[in-house]
């Protein structure tokens, strides 16, 4: 299938489950589709709390688990309806749209010939995932022989290994002038042929440096920051395009722009929440951060009931970012800091048992409202991806989708690689 065919195929899917996935789960204080999917609302329910996170980390356990319900439910709508019918024909594709994943031996290429004193110095002071995301991409585009523009470069630690490792020549754009000298002080004390260049990615001077004989390379440049690369690197015809894309959400619209025509025509509408949608995914928490971050959750919650009883307000009210010391106090006290922060004016008597039991109640419920949601997060970033490859092929290029390191070291592993077709 081509990647036209597939992102239409997505598409349609998309479209049709928008009931499913295309929801705000603090706002709810039910499941919103129990009605029309009666049996994926029991069974989430009859999933244990304990089991919630080990089924969301494990894509093909989520869609294994929820999907024949699912099935089993548009089995009983058939009939009812065109969306219903093409939600329940497209719904193969989730459980095919996973990519092959390089072997992990081919992350080490960039580095044959290493000594360990070498690899410490260039390693040093990044963390050992982001190390790896680092060596494997490097690893991905090794072959090419071109200058490479590295775009949103930080401190450059990506363009520092090509440069090192593929002797290519590297600029590295980045708009903080102290990431930019801390890089520069580094290629110059190893004599690495790499320059870095501050300024704005969305600046003339950035659109500027993409020429036709190059490469240029982003990994995880957030949002609207990629988009411009490609749209850059395109307009100039720039020979070989590389990038991992990250935060899709990080836009300068209310509601998502599609970049080739096939996402231009399409009739989803994805607002800034929907685009967190693929990013809803952890492979990293440890029990006590798991433990935290549900407390946190019934604690928001449980305000939020106590606002709607007091203002009237029937949406969720979010409140500012709380340090984790917060957790250590009480709900009460909690709550109290909330209001203050929120201009809430709370009545002299209020039970603070009972807000904490319903903010424990609505984040049982959202959990389960996630899990589903979650089972069209692959979808939604897919359709994203192949937004931007259909984008590249309109432009003249030969493009792969691909990945280029397991999803443990990082869920955003996509790789778009794009050659300038002769």
């Amino acid at each position: 299938m081509s990647y036209p065919d597939l992102m239409r195929h997505l598409d349609q899917l998309l479209l049709a489950s928008r009931s499913l996935w295309q929801v705000k789960a603090f706002d709810c204080e039910a499941l919103p589709w129990e009605a029309e999917f009666p049996t994926l609302a029991k069974l989430v329910w009859q999933i244990s709390d304990d089991d919630i996170d080990v089924i969301d980390l494990d894509n093909a356990r989520l869609v294994e688990t929820l999907l024949p319900a699912l099935q089993q439910d548009l089995a009983h709508h058939s009939q009812e309806g065109k969306e219903k019918w093409l939600l329940s024909d497209s719904l193969s594709l989730l459980s095919s749209l996973r990519s092959s994943i390089p072997p992990d031996s081919d992350a080490k290429k960039a580095l044959c010939g290493w000594d360990d004193e070498l690899l410490g110095h260039f390693s040093a002071h990044i963390k050992g995932r982001k190390w790896q995301q680092i060596t494997a991409f490097a690893s991905a585009i090794a072959g090419d022989q071109t200058e490479v523009l590295e775009w949103c470069a930080g401190k450059g630690h990506l363009g520092r290994l090509i440069a090192k490792a593929q002797q290519r020549n590297v600029t590295s754009l980045e708009w903080q002038q102290t990431l930019c000298d801390n890089g520069q002080a580094f290629a110059e004390r190893w004599q690495l042929p790499q320059r870095f260049v501050c300024s704005d990615a969305f600046s003339k001077q950035a659109g500027a440096l993409l020429k036709p004989e190059q490469q240029a390379i982003a990994l995880h440049a957030c949002g609207d920051l990629h988009v411009a690369l490609l749209q850059h690197a395109s307009k100039a015809n720039t020979a070989s395009i590389a990038i991992s894309p990250c935060c899709y959400h990080l836009i300068n619209s209310q509601i998502y722009q599609g970049m080739s025509e096939v996402g231009k025509a399409s009739g989803l509408r994805l607002s800034r929440h929907d685009l967190q949608l693929p990013l809803q995914q952890s492979v990293i928490a440890n029990d006590k951060a798991k433990k935290l971050r549900l407390q946190e959750v019934a604690w928001r919650l449980g305000f939020d009931s106590l606002q709607r009883d007091v203002t009237g307000n029937n949406h969720y009210l979010p409140i500012p970012s709380i340090k984790q010391s917060q957790l250590s106090g009480d709900f009460e006290r909690f709550c109290y800091w909330a209001a203050e922060q929120k201009s809430v004016a709370l009545p002299p008597a209020w039970s603070a048992e009972y807000y904490l039991t319903l903010g424990l109640a609505r984040q049982r419920l959202t959990r389960r409202i996630d899990l589903v949601a979650h089972l069209f997060r692959e979808s939604l970033e897919k359709w994203l991806l192949l937004d931007r490859v259909c984008f590249l092929q309109e432009a003249g290029y030969q493009v792969s989708l691909t990945e280029f390191c397991a999803a443990t070291i990082t869920p955003r592993n996509a790789l778009i690689l794009a050659k300038k077709a002769n």
